[in-house]
């Protein structure tokens, strides 16, 4: 089946129907029309699924189709690509019944990172990737800080659930920044190439040497010490460091193409975040919910809605055009963004409507996004090649 043949197919589309329904019951939790599950309280319960539902099956479709072009490896496919997806949703199911049995849902919720990192692990390191070696470690991390709220959840460590979803936000956080690194600059000098423009994206040698250590200093005074000085100053100083680096991509010559304009524009938003947490944690400007979601619903729901409408159709032989269905994704997807961000920062007496409406548009996206790429995901590559 077409369906398992790269992760990003299967993957993808779970992602995206996740987050098309889990915010649209989240939105039913905080009117009191729906109940969340019994576990540790509903906002936590919120917090999880994003970052290790929602999150978690946007990295492995990622993960999982560009690993085997990094290392010339065979891709997981078939049978491993489709037991690998009914882990994850696996834990999906046993999330919702957590108040009931609470060890059996972190059992099995636990289970899909650890092996998700044993599946691209064999190929990264006996390919002696070397830039490549700290994905596996990542998503190990990442399943670390999953068993933290687990921990909290079952009685066992009283206070961990913060340190676990601190600790999921900054590792996603990571990946975007390494990623976007990656195929932010590559993507725009080849379009800038085809465009026969004299300039290619290139970030100052200084910026793209220290944005990874400007990161990790800040997400570990994060998890450690947040919402305090030490956070707030290592926050801001990687918010200038990305910013430097953004500064020689180019990206006011690209916005005109939405397919490459959107991961900018996700980039732009990881900058906005340390900003906006440097902002609370020096000054208490705003919450610091507000800042969280600059990251959540700002960088990962934007880079992840553009990298997964590229993939699809250049991994399944399409052009790279972005189609109606994606442009009004992202057009979605940013209004959400700034409604949870910018508008409850604004007027916070008004948070309990706009959290409303930016829960709708924000999850609106992935609901264009399937409407648009169910067919692209699930049908053969237009070109005949395999997978």
């Amino acid at each position: 089946m077409a369906l398992f043949a790269r992760g990003f197919r299967p993957f993808f589309l779970l992602a995206a129907a996740h987050a098309a329904v889990v915010v649209p019951l989240w939105v039913g939790v905080i009117h009191g029309e729906l109940a969340a599950p019994a576990w540790i309280g509903p906002s936590v319960w919120h917090a999880h699924e994003m970052l290790f539902g929602f999150c978690g099956a946007a990295i492995a479709g990622f993960l999982l189709t560009s690993v085997p072009v990094w290392t010339g490896t065979l891709a997981v496919a078939g049978p491993r690509l489709a037991g690998l997806a009914a882990l994850w949703l696996a834990g999906r199911v046993a999330m919702l019944a957590a108040g009931r049995a609470p060890l059996t849902a972190a059992l099995v919720d636990l289970a899909f990172l650890p092996a998700l990192a044993a599946a691209i692990a064999p190929a990264i390191y006996g390919a002696g990737a070397r830039r490549n070696f700290g994905f596996p470690l990542v998503l190990l991390g990442l399943a670390a800080g999953n068993a933290c709220v687990h921990a909290e959840a079952l009685g066992s460590a009283p206070g961990t659930a913060g340190v676990g979803l601190r600790t999921g936000v900054d590792l996603v956080a990571l990946l975007v920044v390494v990623i976007g690194g990656r195929i932010v600059p590559a993507f725009t000098s080849n379009a800038l190439r085809r465009s026969n423009a004299a300039t290619e994206a290139r970030a100052p040698a200084w910026a793209e040497r220290a944005a990874v250590p400007a990161f990790l200093i800040f997400a570990a005074a994060d998890v450690v010490w947040p919402a305090s000085r030490g956070s707030g100053v290592t926050a801001g100083l990687a918010a200038v460091v990305l910013a430097a680096r953004m500064s020689g991509w180019r990206s006011l010559r690209v916005l005109g193409d939405p397919l490459l304009g959107s991961l900018h524009l996700g980039q732009a938003w990881v900058v906005a975040g340390l900003a906006c947490l440097a902002a609370s944690d020096l000054a208490a400007v705003w919450s610091r919910s507000v800042a969280v979601h600059a990251f959540t619903a700002g960088a990962f729901g934007t880079m992840i809605l553009a990298v997964m409408t590229r993939v699809a159709l250049g991994h399944t032989g399409r052009p790279l055009s972005a189609p109606p269905s994606a442009v009004a994704a992202y057009v979605l997807v940013t209004l959400g963004a700034l409604l949870r961000t910018l508008a409850v920062a604004a007027a916070p007496g008004a948070s309990f409507l706009v959290l409303t409406l930016a829960g709708v548009l924000w999850s609106g996206a992935f609901v264009v996004f399937l409407v648009g790429y169910t067919a692209v995901l699930i049908a053969p590559r237009v070109d005949g090649k395999p997978g």
